[in-house]
C-alpha cells in the first residue's frame, strides 16, 4: 500500500492508523497548491479530487475519504481491534464517531483556513467550535478514548484538534480534552508519525 499524505493535514489520520496497526506501506508527500507528489506526478492522475489522503492499495485501486481509508487499515489487522467486527452494532457506533467529525469538526475547522475571513466571523466559528467542544467533553468524561479503547476514530479526532493550536484556540478551556490529547500524543505510534511527518516537512 501506498499512502499519499501532506504534513499537518488530515490524512495524519490515516498514517496514525497504518502504524497503530503495525502494516508495511510506501508513502510520499504532496504539494496541495501545485498538487504535485514528492516526485513530481501530476497527484490529479492519482486522485481526481486533489485532496489527501489517498491510498493506493497492493491491487493498484485507489481509496480516497479519510473515514473510509481508516476502516480499511483497519480491517487489514482486526486483532489490532482498531474497528469493531463489520456489521455490529459498536461499527456503526465507529461510524457515527467518523461521520461526526467530519461533518461537525474537521468541516467546521475549514473557514478558520480561508485567508479571506474575518476576525469577526472567524471568532463566529471558533464559538460554533466552542459548542462541539463542550460536546466532545462530556462524551469524554470518565474515558480514555472515544469509545472506551482505542479506535480510528480517536486518530482522527486528535488529528483535527492538533489545528487548534494553529487557530489560536486555547484547549486549556475544555481539560478533558487537554488530557485526552496529551494521551493520544504519548501513544507511540502516534509519536513515530508525527515525527516521520516532521522529518518529511523538513526535507
Amino acid at each position: 500500500m501506498k499512502l499519499y499524505y501532506s504534513p499537518g493535514a488530515c490524512s495524519l489520520s490515516p498514517h496514525i492508523a497504518l502504524n497503530e496497526a503495525g502494516l508495511s506501506f510506501d508513502s510520499e508527500t504532496v504539494d496541495l497548491a501545485a498538487k504535485k507528489t514528492k516526485s513530481g506526478a501530476d497527484y490529479r492522475a492519482i486522485n481526481p479530487k486533489g485532496a489527501v489522503p489517498a491510498l493506493q492499495l497492493d491491487n493498484g485501486q485507489v481509496l480516497t475519504e479519510g473515514s473510509a481509508i481508516v476502516q480499511y487499515i483497519a480491517d487489514q489487522k482486526p486483532a489490532t481491534k482498531l474497528a469493531p467486527a463489520p456489521g455490529t452494532l459498536e461499527r456503526y457506533r465507529l461510524q457515527e464517531w467518523l461521520n461526526y467529525i467530519a461533518s461537525e469538526i474537521h468541516k467546521g475547522f475549514s473557514p478558520l483556513f480561508n485567508p479571506k475571513a474575518s476576525d469577526e466571523w472567524k471568532q463566529v466559528i471558533k464559538d460554533q467550535l466552542a459548542t462541539k467542544f463542550d460536546y466532545l467533553s462530556k462524551q469524554l468524561q470518565g474515558k480514555d478514548y472515544l469509545m472506551g479503547a482505542f479506535s480510528v476514530a480517536d486518530a482522527y479526532l486528535y488529528t483535527i484538534l492538533t489545528w487548534s493550536k494553529h487557530m489560536a484556540i486555547d484547549m486549556a478551556k475544555w481539560p478533558t480534552l487537554a488530557s485526552y490529547m496529551e494521551r493520544m500524543a504519548a501513544r507511540p505510534a502516534v509519536k513515530a508519525t508525527l515525527e516521520a511527518e516532521a522529518k518529511a516537512k523538513a526535507s
